[in-house]
């Protein structure tokens, strides 16, 4: 068993302004996020620069993430390709996404294209020597009128795996986005954890007496996301469910949401989560020496 690493995400193009302030911190990987668009950032060149600037740091990066519709938009498609190929330039073993979907229609309509499409790129993937992981963020969407993401909900997922059988393709999944779901992250991981990818690392907390006076149509805002020590989720068990299911890979800090911890306080709450999230894993490894002995 290896230790599960504690990294942060960035945002692609300002990757090569923040990581300098960054990688110092304490942080183990990072994910480099982009969101719709590359925003003419040309691959290449950020990664010979972020190799660069991470020599001899012991920080890697472990993911490349272009979050985005390649059901609907065949330049999304066309983009999540090419950062697929060029992830190996980061060093990254992973490359996260959307799942896409047809928008505004049910997401039961996706799931024929969806197949279609994520075949192809689960397949060049695995050629590239890539993990595949669909984020479980509703983006706003329902059931029954999907935004751009159908990964969001675990009957949708089923139905994904059975149109991707894919062995390197899964779930970059985080307890926040169903806890607005109100669904017990804990219980879902359980049984979900073979299927995960990736994980980042953000929190939410649920007001469940605004949900008592108002529900959740929308009217009133019932929960809100939280940086990793801040909200409602027990990050040992998180962590203990992981190690048990063999997860060897990192969890990323997905910051800039936190309602308290941001702007000015961003760098503080993203350090808070670091030390939090080491600490539910256990601290440091310290190899037991009488194991070896014993060996």
């Amino acid at each position: 068993m290896r230790q599960i690493k504690i990294g942060t995400c960035v945002p692609g193009p300002q990757a090569v302004q923040w990581i300098p302030h960054l990688k110092d911190k304490g942080f183990e990987t990072f994910s480099i996020n982009f969101h719709m668009s590359l925003e003419g950032t040309d691959l290449d060149r950020l990664a010979d620069e972020l190799e660069k600037m991470l020599k001899n740091s012991g920080v890697k990066i472990s993911t490349v993430g272009f979050y985005c519709n390649p059901i609907q938009y065949p330049q999304h498609r066309e983009t999540l390709e090419l950062v697929i190929k060029k992830a190996e330039q980061f060093g990254a073993s992973h490359v996260s996404t959307f799942a896409g979907a047809l928008e505004g229609k049910p997401v039961e309509e996706s799931f024929s294209e969806f197949g279609r499409v994520f075949r192809d790129l689960a397949d060049l993937s695995k050629d590239k020597g890539i993990r595949l992981g669909i984020e479980n963020c509703p983006m706003g969407g329902t059931w029954e009128r999907a935004s751009c993401n159908i990964g969001f909900h675990p009957k949708a997922w089923e139905a994904m795996f059975e149109e991707v059988k894919n062995d390197n393709f899964g779930l970059e999944w985080e307890p926040a986005h169903q806890m607005i779901q109100l669904i017990d992250p804990v219980a879902q991981l359980k049984q979900w954890c073979a299927k995960i990818v990736h994980v980042h690392g953000k929190d939410a907390s649920v007001d469940w007496d605004c949900i008592r006076r108002s529900g959740v149509m929308g009217a009133a805002d019932y929960a809100w996301y939280r940086m990793p020590g801040f909200g409602e989720t027990d990050w040992r068990d998180i962590i203990a469910i992981l190690h048990k299911n063999g997860y060897e890979d990192d969890i990323c800090i997905e910051g800039y949401h936190d309602p308290v911890y941001y702007g000015e306080w961003e760098m503080t709450g993203q350090l808070h989560a670091l030390s939090y999230l080491k600490w539910c894993r256990g601290g440091e490894f310290e190899p037991a020496p009488w194991f070896h002995e014993a060996g």
